[in-house]
């Protein structure tokens, strides 16, 4: 039995298919955040974006991101795919979970497909109301629940 797998595979079950995130991107020490619609595919993190708007320069000049929701925050490192509609597993998933954004958005010309590829999530869970942190280093396959101390 392979801890982190059992557990990274659990969490991403979890999660889902889709979620609404925080975005939040950098680029010469200015961050910003925006929520996006997030498609979730094998582990992998994906969002679509206009290559007119801010975050694109941002992920351009820096790409590694964080992503967050409820008690669970996501650092990764997000790299540009092309045009969305060049990826139909994106867009099955995208046009299901996000019909409304999927219909108004995906083939418009300067469109752009992300993934986020992650390399550390952190997650809070209560268990018998008391906080754990729950730690997932993807790129080591490490995986570690430590009761928070306030330390």
């Amino acid at each position: 039995m392979d801890a982190f797998y059992d557990h990274y595979r659990e969490f991403l079950l979890e999660f889902g298919e889709s979620r609404k995130m925080v975005l939040s991107t950098s680029e010469k020490d200015r961050v910003s955040s925006r929520m996006m619609s997030v498609v979730q595919i094998n582990g992998v993190f994906y969002f679509q974006t206009d290559r007119t708007m801010k975050k694109y320069r941002q992920l351009k000049s820096n790409p590694h991101v964080a992503l967050c929701i409820d008690n669970i925050q996501l650092e990764g490192v997000c790299k540009e795919l092309g045009h969305p509609l060049r990826h139909a597993g994106f867009c099955d998933a995208y046009r299901r979970c996000f019909k409304s954004s999927f219909e108004a958005y995906t083939a418009l010309e300067d469109e752009r497909l992300f993934a986020v590829e992650p390399i550390l999530i952190e997650r809070w869970l209560y268990i018998d109301k008391v906080p754990y942190v729950e730690l997932f280093d993807v790129k080591a396959q490490e995986y570690r629940l430590h009761k928070y101390g306030g330390k």
